[in-house]
């Protein structure tokens, strides 16, 4: 039998675990602070007196002191699809009716209108009752593993509540949901920033997403996340309909958004989304559209998913933010090519959930489209962008003094002559060495897309250039060497310069495709790096093959083919590249990635595209055959194994009949996609 600390111990837990349930999920506060604190100090005491009753499952364990080394990947068992997104009322109309075409004419068809909550998608295993695994989105198909912080979150229940719902087991199962910041946490996070010197986050989605990534949880726990959980999968129930899903999450103990509403027609859905664009300003946390889901898990199952989105579900955008503001000046950046652009910077105005004090003017061919000058009045308006646009010129309220803006004549970094490529709309700073497009050049480098240096930011990297620390991105790798310099500089110390020495050697396990993309080859971004490095497999293959060996890859062209050549001509570059494989970087290919692919149909073959896919984006197809093993070529040869067409397919098509490649109808694309 339980001994009577372990009784008190227990006691203690339920109640904390039921205050934290009033106060964050259903907003009812049960307790005054003062008596919550002293209860969870009682808890914290017995537990420090008899740590033998320690779990981990407590309470006081919310919070764990270990840091996170690494987030380990985690493969969904259930892939995380992404919404397609419908703007007006035709293309919702658009939906119900192909919807309605899929289905048996006799099924009565239900929605199910939810808000879509701007914030981090997440992913959260239950096993008896526990939470065991947390990650994030990820690909759709593998994400990083966030347990620690997502434990964090006190709207999110570590123990669920003990209710049976029959005739359902609800043993192992995911949850999913969003992580969000509520406006006024984060207004007073980035207050705390800009208090500290530190730069502000763009809006609470990135905040959200930016947190749930970070090493220490106690860190984490001080940013106030919030949740809203909306999905529910359990491979050992047949669960019955969207609705449903939602109240059964409720009496587990999760936070559900209680703005859903069922519908019975696609007229009833636009009313509710319409309603639901007017609260938009009304509450505390960002919302950027409605999400509209087929009620019935019978249909949704019917329905199925194309490539990354599913059939059953679709977003209503809603219309991007505006706000009129003035034009103070207009700046040019230099970017990591030397390409400049234009920045208008204006009076700061609040903005879809964020302070705006600069949007972007594109190029100089949309200044001059626009007619915008300094000191003018602008709308500028902000939807999914960081960065918000200039959408038109208030020209009632232009002074009559107001002077055209010019072009720029020099580098406003180094002073160099600019130079605009007839075939271009951007001006370019000609000096390699300029220090804006050093700064720039290291900043992709280092950024999360490519190398992933955590610490290396943008405020680090200027610091270091200016100092002379920085220069090519071998300097990176050297930056060991001088540690002692860099535990000197003001605000850095000793912590924080290993954390960063170790980041950077942790990102030598980067894989290929990655180190491509970050060594800054114009044109060459990360979709093209992967097809790069899957068909040439190194560095060497790449650097020695003909341009009608690149442009031979698919969605290769000429102006990424020549790129490369211009690329390989710099022997400085050749140089760089030299460097950065004594550091220990990887110039090849792994195929570890092919022999993890079960046998399946793709693995191992070729395959032609031709024509267009109505339920595929060609790069969606591609990015599939090349999870499963197989690769995809621009043309057409007795090499060949297969070639998929479309609609309005090409002279590809003609090329392999007389050739006698195999053809595949996108039906049979998607039958042996779901084989798999």
């Amino acid at each position: 039998m339980p001994s009577s600390v372990e009784k008190q111990i227990n006691s203690l837990r339920e109640k904390l675990r039921e205050y934290d349930y009033k106060y964050y999920v259903l907003a009812q506060p049960a307790v005054s602070d003062g008596d919550y604190d002293k209860l969870y100090k009682k808890l914290q005491q017995l537990e420090q007196e008899h740590p033998e009753f320690i779990t981990s499952d407590s309470p006081t364990q919310r919070v764990g002191s270990d840091l996170t080394k690494e987030f380990k990947p985690v493969i969904h068992k259930v892939p995380m699809l992404s919404l397609a997104n419908t703007y007006n009322e035709k293309e919702l109309f658009d939906f119900d009716r192909r919807i309605r075409e899929a289905l048996p004419s006799d099924e009565k068809v239900e929605y199910i209108v939810e808000l879509k909550i701007d914030g981090a998608s997440v992913s959260i295993n239950y096993k008896n009752g526990k939470l065991n695994t947390a990650a994030t989105r990820g690909d759709g198909t593998v994400g990083e593993e966030i347990t620690n912080n997502v434990k964090t979150i006190r709207s999110i229940p570590i123990i669920l509540n003990k209710i049976k719902i029959p005739p359902y087991k609800i043993k192992d199962f995911e949850v999913r949901g969003e992580i969000f910041m509520n406006i006024n946490d984060f207004k007073k996070l980035n207050d705390t920033r800009k208090e500290r010197g530190e730069k502000l986050f763009a809006n609470p989605r990135n905040s959200a997403a930016g947190t749930l990534k970070m090493q220490d949880p106690k860190e984490v726990s001080r940013r106030r996340l919030n949740s809203f959980l909306y999905a529910i999968f359990s491979l050992e129930d047949n669960l019955n309909s969207q609705e449903e899903n939602l109240e059964i999450l409720k009496k587990l103990g999760f936070k559900v958004n209680g703005s859903f509403k069922k519908c019975t027609s696609i007229e009833d859905v636009i009313k509710t989304c319409a309603k639901f664009e007017k609260m938009r300003d009304e509450i505390d946390y960002e919302i950027d559209g409605a999400v509209i889901k087929v009620n019935s898990i019978k249909h949704q199952n019917i329905l199925g998913s194309i490539a990354k989105s599913p059939r059953w579900a679709v977003a209503y955008k809603f219309k991007a933010k505006q706000a009129t503001t003035k034009i103070k000046e207009i700046s040019w950046q230099v970017g990591r090519t030397g390409a400049l652009t234009p920045v208008a910077e204006l009076e700061s105005v609040f903005l879809a959930g964020s302070t705006i004090s600069r949007a972007t003017l594109h190029n100089f061919d949309e200044i001059a489209r626009k007619d915008i000058r300094v000191d003018d009045t602008v709308v500028i308006e902000k939807g999914g962008d960081v960065i918000p646009k200039v959408l038109e010129v208030v020209l009632d309220n232009r002074k009559p003094s107001s002077k055209k803006t010019k072009p720029p004549a020099k580098c406003p970094a180094c002073k160099s002559l600019l130079f605009k490529p007839e075939e271009e709309i951007a001006y370019y700073c000609q000096n390699s060495e300029c220090n804006d497009q050093i700064k720039g050049r290291l900043k992709h480098f280092a950024s999360r897309s490519t190398m992933d240096i955590e610490g290396l930011g943008e405020a680090l990297i200027d610091l270091f250039v200016d100092r002379g620390l920085l220069n090519t991105y071998t300097d990176i790798y050297r930056l060991k060497n001088k540690r002692k310099e860099l535990i000197a500089i003001d605000r850095l110390g000793e912590k924080s310069v290993d954390n960063l020495l170790k980041a950077i050697e942790s990102s030598k396990l980067k894989p290929f495709d990655k180190v491509l993309f970050a060594i800054g080859i114009r044109y060459v971004g990360a979709g093209v790096a992967k097809k790069l490095t899957n068909h040439f497999k190194s560095f060497d293959n790449i650097m020695n093959a003909t341009e009608e060996e690149v442009t031979s890859v698919y969605e290769i062209g000429e102006s990424i083919s020549r790129s490369l050549k211009q690329f390989f001509a710099n022997k400085s570059n050749i140089k760089i590249i030299k460097e950065l494989k004594k550091a220990g970087l990887n110039f090849s290919f792994e195929e570890a990635n092919s022999a993890k692919v079960k046998d399946n149909f793709f693995k191992g073959k070729t395959f032609g595209l031709t024509g267009s896919l109505s339920g595929f984006k060609r790069d969606e197809v591609a990015g599939k055959i090349e999870s499963f093993g197989g690769s995809v070529t621009s043309s057409v040869s007795k090499k060949t194994d297969y070639v998929i067409y479309g609609e309005k397919a090409g002279s590809k098509l003609d090329k392999a009949k007389s050739l006698g490649v195999k053809l595949l109808t996108e039906q049979q694309l998607n039958d042996e996609i779901n084989k798999i």
